[in-house]
């Protein structure tokens, strides 16, 4: 999107760059097996990403940053029951039982025991969980978010971020979709309104400075 969208979003006063804390966490969204292989009837195969997000995490551990997991898994009840609306919109979802392999952080991205891990329900990793109160006990100021997918739980994380106080970036190689046309759209929004998508590089030389 560019062109006539920069100056109806300019005029508009979008798009202004975050204050960058200087205690930031790094937040992986839903890095896991049924989302970052496409083997699975929900995932893609996100192997750059995958590649891209395990640098960034290994500047975060040589920063002493702090890196928290998501993973969407439900209970057999919750899966095969009738009550949660959005594996109505979304049934592919139920497939994302806990313990299955489809839940699984990729084996590639490198997870220690002592990393916080959030289980979820829905889209956004703050809507139902100890996020929030997570990262204050933490001392965090700032949100790094990476993941997927771009448009969905990247996304909805990021808004209930700048709603709760972090400011946000985002590297754009550390994020992936089941589509182009997704990706950039939400990308676009992000950088307008709601966080600041940066290069990897970038980001890499923020958390270096911590």
């Amino acid at each position: 999107m560019s062109g006539p969208y920069d100056a109806v979003y300019a005029r508009a006063g979008f798009g202004a760059p975050v204050r960058r804390g200087r205690r930031p966490v790094l937040v992986v969204v839903d890095l896991t097996r049924g989302f970052t292989e496409d083997t699975f009837p929900s995932g893609a195969d996100l192997g750059d990403v995958v590649r891209a997000t395990g640098d960034l995490i290994g500047a975060a551990r040589s920063a002493g940053v702090p890196v928290v997991f998501t993973a969407i898994a439900y209970t057999p009840a919750e899966a095969d029951g009738d009550w949660l609306t959005w594996l109505h919109k979304a049934p592919g979802m139920r497939a994302m039982r806990e313990g299955s392999d489809a839940v699984a952080i990729d084996p590639r991205l490198p997870r220690l025991p002592g990393d916080v891990l959030i289980t979820k329900k829905g889209a956004s990793a703050f809507h139902g969980t100890a996020l929030a109160s997570t990262l204050a006990g933490l001392g965090c100021d700032t949100a790094v978010v990476c993941g997927a997918t771009t448009s969905g739980c990247v996304r909805a994380t990021v808004v209930d971020a700048v709603q709760s106080g972090f400011p946000v970036l985002v590297p754009r190689e550390c994020v992936g979709d089941r589509a182009q046309g997704p990706h950039d759209a939400a990308l676009f929004d992000i950088q307008a309104k709601y966080g600041d998508v940066v290069e990897l590089a970038d980001a890499l030389s923020y958390l270096a400075a911590r």
